[in-house]
């Protein structure tokens, strides 16, 4: 079993930065991702990152703007949010899950735990 609990969400204005936390709790040698929802559409992948922090990958609508990172001797991720857009508003979510390629990770359903979400919101 795996607990998470996100924090850091809130609100921001556009081009500003926001920094959202993952604390894991429980059996921890896990790939871990961001996943977000909007009012109205799907839940979609955000951003990746393997167990041993060897690699990331990311949604090409937050590539070069968001970094994924993770801290094991703390159990947390961590998603870096820069140049936030209005479309960026979403509820954030943290996920684990375990695959031998991230790419195989980057859809909900592949996801073993889930967060409660964090709400951000980018105004313009």
């Amino acid at each position: 079993q795996v607990q998470l609990v996100e924090s850091g969400g809130g609100s921001v204005q556009a081009g500003g930065s926001l920094r959202l936390s993952c604390a894991a709790s429980g059996r921890t040698f896990y790939d871990m991702g961001w996943f977000r929802q909007a009012p109205g559409k799907e839940r979609e992948f955000v951003a990746l990152i393997k167990w041993s922090a060897s690699s990331t990958y990311y949604a090409d609508s937050v590539k070069g703007r968001f970094t994924i990172s993770r801290d094991n001797a703390k159990n947390t991720v961590y998603l870096q949010m820069n140049s936030v857009k209005p479309e960026d508003t979403a509820v954030y979510y943290c996920a684990a899950g375990r695959s031998r390629s991230l790419m195989n990770l980057a859809t909900p359903r592949a996801m073993d735990y889930w967060g409660q979400g964090t709400q951000v919101t980018v105004s313009s």
